[in-house]
């Protein structure tokens, strides 16, 4: 089957899809986003996570056929997402990276990195819905990513240093 989607913006097609394939393969092998980790297989470990028409999902669990006519974005389209939310007309450099993605950075939220596409993904959607969120809005909208190698204090402290940036700006 070909499925024919939007991911980061851009208008994607793959073919020869099989009918079990799963959204995070075509990401990954076939339209080389490996951003999006694969981990766990079963949904359970948040590693896989892009936005699919804005929601937040695990990619290992979406059937790539799920995709048709769909808006896919990865963790490496995040920076010209920000920039579409913003009203900001859009910008060639791959080096660009969003408000979430350098407080993480800025913070020290990165260790290994295998969970950090997906905590990013969330805690942007997050910040898109609630830009001042309490630490108990963090922690439940990142709940549903496992990272091993923290005791994710880093990682809510760049959550609140996105939030406390986008304030500034606003």
């Amino acid at each position: 089957m070909r499925v024919n989607f939007t991911v980061n913006g851009r208008p994607q097609q793959a073919d020869d899809v099989w009918e079990g394939e799963s959204l995070l393969y075509v990401l990954r092998e076939r339209l080389g986003l490996p951003g999006s980790k694969n981990a766990c297989e079963q949904g359970e470990c948040g590693s896989c996570t892009v936005r699919l028409d804005g929601v937040p999902v695990c990619a290992c669990l979406v059937a790539a056929g799920q995709a048709e006519g769909r808006e896919v974005v990865t963790v490496e389209g995040l920076a010209a997402y920000a920039r579409h939310r913003a009203g900001r007309p859009p910008r060639e450099d791959p080096a660009e990276l969003s408000p979430v993605q350098q407080a993480f950075i800025d913070a020290g939220a990165v260790q290994c990195g295998f969970c950090t596409p997906g905590l990013l993904v969330a805690a942007d959607d997050l910040l898109e819905h609630n830009p001042d969120p309490s630490d108990a809005d963090i922690r439940e909208a990142l709940s549903g990513n496992l990272c091993r190698c923290t005791g994710y204090e880093k990682i809510l402290d760049a959550v609140r240093l996105a939030a406390a940036r986008a304030g500034e700006a606003g």
